[in-house]
């Protein structure tokens, strides 16, 4: 199976305070992988710089072979775990803003799953709930025809029905072709979506396998597991 990102020995320093201490990280192409650990963790830190907009003190990092960089960012499509978009805009501004972005937007695709998540592209952005904000980032981000999609808590503070929403979303529109990497808090809610998952802390990878494999040899659910190894 094809490796889409290699990390090795991944650091990063914010002045004295190390968010990356060492990563190591494999993901393989057409994949669903979770990336979990509790704040503070390094797991956004990692997430930026997967997209490009952070730089590694140290350490390796190679996205279909290459390093984060101009050629990067066109194969990686990044949810940020905080809103971007102006607040003036309507959501049909929204999908001109991406298309006008990002050479390789869907904008077909896009308004599908604008119709799927019950979204009017009349609305303002303003004016949205959160769940029906988080619903547009993910459709804007999910839109595009990327290699790898990187998802920093799709779910974060979203209503049950929403969060079930986006789940099937990101079911419906994943390809065998492209891998996704999600962080979550809420693990029970999203864990039926993962491929592999790995266990962050301290910026460090502290266990890391095939999801269902992990399952039967601990006889537990992933949510299970990351209780125990961060009680």
């Amino acid at each position: 199976m094809e490796t889409i990102l290699k990390c090795t020995d991944l650091k990063k320093y914010y002045f004295r305070k190390i968010a990356l201490n060492g990563l190591n990280l494999e993901i393989k192409r057409g994949r669903i992988m979770g990336l979990l650990g509790p704040n503070g963790s390094g797991k956004t830190t990692f997430l930026k710089i997967v997209a490009g907009i952070l730089r590694p003190s140290s350490g390796e990092i190679f996205i279909n072979g290459n390093k984060p960089g101009r050629k990067t960012k066109a194969q990686v499509s990044y949810l940020p775990d905080r809103d971007y978009l102006y607040k003036w805009m309507r959501i049909s501004d929204a999908i001109d803003f991406f298309k006008d972005m990002y050479d390789d937007f869907d904008e077909g695709k896009a308004k599908e799953l604008l119709e799927f998540m019950d979204l009017n592209e009349d609305s303002k952005v303003k004016e949205l709930s959160k769940g029906m904000s988080e619903k547009l980032y993910l459709t804007l981000v999910l839109s595009r025809k990327s290699q790898l999609y990187v998802l920093d808590e799709p779910l974060g503070g979203v209503d049950p029905t929403t969060r079930e929403k986006i789940l099937d979303a990101i079911l419906k529109n994943y390809t065998e072709d492209s891998s996704i990497l999600i962080t979550t808090h809420l693990v029970s809610d999203i864990e039926r979506l993962f491929d592999d998952v790995a266990f962050i802390s301290e910026g460090k990878i502290i266990l890391f396998g095939n999801a269902e494999e992990l399952r039967s040899e601990k006889k537990m659910s992933i949510d299970e597991i990351y209780r125990e190894v961060f009680k």
